[in-house]
């Protein structure tokens, strides 16, 4: 590996980059990676986390792969990239087919340095067998947190990534992330070999963060964040966050009323719309941005200067990430949190919602089951969900884990509907090709079944009058729609996985699988008691943020008088802990309200059932209390279950209470 010495570095950090100086951490990381260490970063948001495998990249001899969550991410990295002439490209959703041929052409014969995919990518066969042929110097892990199961972003791909390292036999490997507790560090580590030497953490601490929790009553919430945005300064610029889209809406348009320059933003608008709208914020357009937690992560936008939690944050992590946005230009900033035990049960709902139950996981082993030994086993993630009555993300997470235990393997993934509308004459389509190739695809246009304007390709009556494979039909589509001869639609992505037909009839596999949802499910619970402890406390904030995110190096640097270290800027600090107001006291529903509702349910799910003609499965007292709870499911979208009385009757309640109630109750 290279070995550099400190002035040559900064000689190629200013000839690559246009920086005289490292700043905190950089150096150190990026002399471990050049000298064959693995390492994992652990640097606040917008402090420069990415130069470090950027730098490394131009010095290490192959491919470094990178691994971002989001789109955006990889789009503003890419910029930078391009404005500095480092080559370097992205394979991604949004990449036409020629496009994607042009970047693996460009990676195989060396002219790129930089790679950047989705961890999603590596479920595509043709990119695994692609990326094998490929010398590779490092992966890069971007927002490497959600590796850990004890995360607060756990993303279940991202537990495979050890796999696809070893499988790819990378050398080096750089972990990244902005927040990450002892556990997490740990675990990160762990998975990827990490020295502890090799764990690289600047300051969590940010001094020009005043941080205070204000005990808001949730009549007087709308009052109160009009009070606080008057007190900031003229054009100053900031972010409210709230849970739920509705509220985001509401709460934009309560402001606009009132003369700020506010807008929402959430995931239930188009992607073209959301980029304006960071676009417009970016610029100084908005003042404020009403926002889910769908918004921040890639937005660089240094003179944020408050944010304000208008609803409960998910965790403590996601409130530092978040608050991590503020005064990133180091000038004083105001991280504000109107809260109350409101919106608890909204924070408990999202996690219930996620714990699938041991019949679905049940029905998922059965599907599996009924594939042939020696067969594949095919899968849509959509009608999966549906039929067994899981949320996509947790479904996910269950293939996930028994990918890990060996029960099944991905192979590849294809579109099982092709659409296509003719732009072009067929005719004239097929003068322009000549021998064997023209007589391809007229096999391929007589086997359409056209329907007005579009029609559908039949691959079983093409397979049947001419020998050819898939790939070559869906690469000989994706040909015409480039060259605008055909308009082109696909649907229905079906994932093909091998079964270990020997790992899938082990013991007790259905009930170990829900043991791990129930588990993950406890420690989120967890996680929010935890947050609302954290905000009434009166003692220093920073002080307890500092010690959560096991942060050494503030430790060393604020304590070194060996006394109780106190911030000063924060509403503990400054002899105002907050007290969290309760919701009224609610009325306890009577055992015969409840059941009548419930048996209005069933009555639905029937009638729904048979209308559809399909098998409904065994109802539970979980899918009772979803009901009562207004949570959604797979089952109550299929059934219309939403404009049924009594959904969402107890949504003001509690989880538990509410099951506890359904327990006792027996229906007729």
């Amino acid at each position: 590996m290279h070995t550099s010495t400190s002035s040559n570095l900064n000689s190629l950090l200013k000839q690559h980059f246009g920086f005289d100086n490292f700043r905190e951490g950089q150096q150190q990381c990026v002399e471990q990676l050049l000298s064959g260490r693995s390492s994992l970063a652990i640097f606040p948001t917008g402090s420069g986390k990415s130069l470090c495998y950027q730098f490394a990249a131009l010095q290490l001899p192959h491919l470094t792969l990178v691994i971002s969550p989001l789109l955006a991410l990889m789009k503003d990295q890419l910029e930078f990239l391009h404005s500095k002439g480092i080559a370097a490209a992205s394979l991604d959703s949004s990449l036409t087919p020629e496009q994607n041929k042009q970047v693996m052409a460009d990676v195989s014969q060396g002219r790129i340095k930089i790679l950047m995919v989705s961890v999603e990518r590596f479920k595509n066969e043709r990119f695994r067998r692609f990326i094998e042929t490929v010398p590779l110097s490092m992966l890069v892990v971007d927002e490497a947190h959600c590796i850990s199961e004890w995360g607060h972003n756990f993303r279940p791909d991202y537990l495979k990534l050890p796999y696809y390292r070893e499988q790819l036999n990378i050398p080096l490997v750089l972990l990244l992330t902005a927040t990450a507790t002892a556990n997490v560090k740990r675990d990160m580590a762990t998975k990827f070999a990490i020295a502890d030497g090799d764990i690289v953490q600047t300051g969590f601490y940010r001094q020009n963060l005043a941080l205070s929790v204000r005990g808001v009553a949730e009549q007087d919430k709308p009052a109160a964040l009009f009070a606080e945005l008057e007190q900031q300064a003229p054009g100053a610029s900031g972010i409210v966050y709230v849970t739920l889209q509705q509220s985001a809406e509401q709460v934009a348009n309560t402001l606009a009323a009132k003369g700020i320059s506010a807008v929402a933003y959430h995931a239930g608008l188009a992607d073209d719309k959301r980029q304006l709208i960071q676009q417009q914020f970016m610029r100084g357009q908005y003042q404020v941005v009403v926002a889910t937690i769908a918004f921040g992560m890639g937005i660089d936008k240094a003179d944020i200067r408050f944010v304000i939690h208008y609803d409960l944050p998910k965790s403590i992590e996601n409130y530092s990430q978040e608050i991590g946005r503020a005064g990133r230009d180091g000038l004083p900033a105001q991280c504000i949190s109107l809260a109350n035990l409101n919106s608890v049960n909204t924070l408990e709902n999202f996690v219930y919602g996620d714990t699938p139950e041991l019949s679905g996981i049940q029905l998922v082993l059965d599907d599996i089951a009924q594939t042939s030994p020696g067969q594949r086993w095919e899968m849509q993630l959509h009608a999966l969900s549906s039929s067994a009555n899981i949320r996509q993300l947790p479904l996910k997470t269950l293939l996930v884990q028994l990918e890990l235990a060996g029960v099944i393997q991905p192979l590849y993934s294809y579109f099982a509907e092709f659409k296509l509308k003719f732009i072009a004459d067929q005719s004239s389509i097929l003068a322009r090709f000549q021998g064997e190739r023209q007589e391809f695809l007229t096999a391929v246009f007589a086997a359409i079944e056209m329907k007005k304007v579009w029609g559908e390709v039949n691959f079983e009556q093409l397979f049947a009058s001419y020998d050819c494979d898939r790939a070559r039909v869906v690469t000989a589509l994706e040909y015409l729609a480039q060259k605008q001869l055909i308009e082109l639609q696909t649907r229905l992505s079906t994932e093909v996985f091998a079964v270990d037909w020997s790992r899938l009839q082990q013991p007790a596999l259905a009930q170990g699988l829900h043991n791990y949802f129930v588990d993950k499910e406890q420690k989120e619970i967890a996680r929010i008691e935890q947050l609302i402890s954290f905000f009434q406390r009166n003692t220093c904030l920073n002080r307890y943020l500092i010690e959560y995110f096991d942060d050494q190096h503030a430790e060393q640097s604020i304590d070194q008088s060996g006394q109780q270290f106190a911030c000063g800027h924060c509403s503990a600090c400054h002899g105002q802990s907050a007290h969290l107001p309760r919701a009224e006291m609610l009325d306890t529903p009577t055992a015969s309200d409840i059941s009548s509702l419930l048996i209005g349910l069933r009555q639905h799910l029937t009638q729904q059932s048979d209308k559809q003609d399909q098998m409904l499965p065994p109802l539970t007292n979980t899918i009772y209390c979803r009901f009562l709870m207004g949570i959604t499911m797979p089952l109550f979208t299929r059934y219309k279950v939403r404009s049924v009385d009594g959904f969402g009757a107890l949504s003001a309640h509690r989880y538990a209470d509410v099951l506890r109630l359904i327990d006792a109750i027996k229906l007729e």
